[in-house]
This record gives structure tokens, sequence and C-alpha cells, in this order.
């Protein structure tokens, strides 16, 4: 009996995990020609995919990172893929708050478009802290796109109708925010989810801040995607973890598919502020979806990152 159960119990495993691999497909041919993209982390994974496609529908793409041998090797490859020129590497880096802002008022001198703006820089699970004291993943993952999208959102409006897409994932539902330490960095898992919910309620209460100015905010999962985060590991984890993912994971081309899908349907439009998974809107949790805590989030966020002169709520928030 016991083994009966454990065979089961395996089998039903396996297929849950193969469920994973199973994913749609972006069908909309819509083109982009005029439009100018930037996709944040757009020099592998999921980000480099999304950059390939949209550029081969005609957009001018710029990709960031903060390695530039890396990001221009990567622009390379993305024009070679995508029989296209107009792609463009920019130096960013999402952990310093200063980047974000230098990075900004630079593009913002020199480019007079951004109809889409992709929000896809992030770090796995990690304990670090940025160089402005925020725990890694919650900066990174958050404040960092929280800033980037605040400082380019004026042009985002004289460009609408445009789009906001922020990556974040499905796990962001096991976990919940804590306003007394926003900051929370001791179980990296749960730092980790925590700062996918936070993408949850950036994307929500960006959608109420511009439901009147054309500008579309929806945040994507892009599926368990098989990507490089395992490079910083020994050379058994990273065996070990590549047969894993090459089993039950998808590919990084599979996993930009929703992100192409809110950066080029028009389905999109009527769900602003909405969660998106396997190329459709997806149902969120009960504790995901309070506009309360969504502008909470808001309001913690501009002080943190500078954009209010709130320095009571700006350490209650840092935690540290």
């Amino acid at each position: 009996m016991y083994a009966l159960a454990s065979v089961l119990g395996v089998l039903l495993l396996v297929l849950f995990l193969r469920r994973l691999k199973s994913r749609q497909i972006c069908l909309d041919v819509k083109r982009l020609d005029g439009k100018t993209v930037l996709i944040t982390g757009g020099t592998s994974g999921v980000g480099k995919e999304a950059a390939v496609a949209l550029a081969r529908r005609g957009a001018r793409v710029f990709v960031t990172s903060d390695d530039e041998e890396k990001g221009e090797a990567a622009v390379r490859q993305i024009k070679s893929e995508s029989v296209s020129v107009n792609v463009r590497f920019l130096s960013l880096n999402m952990a310093n708050l200063q980047s974000v802002r230098d990075f900004c008022r630079a593009f913002l001198q020199t480019e007079k478009r951004l109809d889409i703006l992709i929000n896809n820089t992030g770090v796995p699970a990690v304990l670090d802290w940025t160089e402005n004291g925020f725990s890694m993943c919650f900066g990174v993952n958050h404040l960092g796109p929280f800033l980037l999208t605040n400082l380019l959102l004026e042009r985002l409006k004289s460009c609408s109708p445009s789009r906001v897409i922020t990556v974040t994932s499905e796990v962001h539902k096991y976990q919940k925010l804590d306003f007394t330490d926003l900051n929370y960095n001791i179980v990296p898992l749960f730092s980790y989810c925590r700062s996918k919910l936070a993408n949850i309620y950036f994307t929500q209460e960006l959608a109420r801040h511009v439901e009147r100015h054309g500008v579309i905010a929806c945040s994507v999962h892009p599926g368990y995607v098989a990507g490089d985060w395992t490079s910083q590991f020994s050379i058994l984890f990273r065996i070990v973890t590549y047969v894993f993912t090459s089993m039950f994971f998808i590919s990084c081309q599979a996993g930009a598919q929703t992100i192409i899908h809110c950066a080029v349907s028009n389905d999109v439009l009527q769900h602003s502020g909405g969660y998106f998974s396997d190329c459709k809107p997806s149902k969120l949790r009960p504790h995901a979806q309070d506009a309360g805590i969504a502008k909470k989030l808001w309001e913690a966020s501009e002080a943190m990152v500078g954009l209010t002169s709130s320095p009571r709520e700006h350490l209650a928030a840092r935690g540290r």
C-alpha cells in the first residue's frame, strides 16, 4: 500500500511539473514600427527574448544591464536574431538609485519617445543589500523599477497610448507584506516572494495613477523559466539544476511570450492594472488585490526612493 501511494505521488508530481512546460504562444502579429521600447535587464533570459521579438516587429529597442561587456555582446546577438539594427545597449544599475536617476536624466535628454517600458530586471532569492541600504530583492525587484517608472512617466504619458509591463512571479501569492519591515531580509525565498507581491501592488496603483492618461500597466508571470540564475553556484549544483529544469521548466523564449503579448495585444487595454500569465489575464488571491495596501506601498516607496520628503515614514519602511 505504501509503495503504491509513493508511485502515485511521484506520478502526480511529474504530471504537475510537466504542466509547467505547457505555455501559450503570442499569436498577435501586430507591428511596432516607429515605437520605442525600453527593457531593463534585456541582455539575458526572457528580457533578451522579448527584445528579439519586439525588434523583429520593427520597434526601436533599448536594453539595459550593469555589465557593459555583456550588454554589448547581447545587443550584437539580438540584432543578428531579429535582423534589426535598431537595438541599443544602455548601462543601468538597478541596485543603485543614483544610477537610476542618472539613467533617466540621460534617456530623457536624448530620446523623444517611450512607448513601452518593460521592467524586467530582477534578482533571485538572495540575502544582500543594495548600495542604498535596501534589501537586494526589495531594492532591485521593486524600488528600482518604481523609481525608474516614475521618472519616465511623463514621457510615457506624452507618447500615449503607451504601456508599462512589470515582470513578477506566481510566487507572490505565498507571502504578505509587513509594513513594519518592508526590507525583510531573513529568509531569501520569502524576501523574493514579497518583492514579487510588491510588483503586483505597484502595477495596480500605477494603473490608478495613469488611468486618464492613456498609459496601460500590467504585471506578468512569465512562467517557471530555466534561466541562467545558477551561474553563481558550483558546477555540480548547476549540472543537477540544469537536468531538473530542462525536464520541467520552460525555455526563455517560451517565458517571453506573455511579455510580448502584453506589449502588442489590444486585449490588455481593458485590463490595466491586471496580472497576466500564459498570454491571458489571471486571477489573484484576495490579499493581492487590496487597493489600500497598494496605495500604502506606493506612498512608502515614494519616501524610500526620495520622491517625497517623509523621513519618519522612510525610516519605518526601511526597518534597519
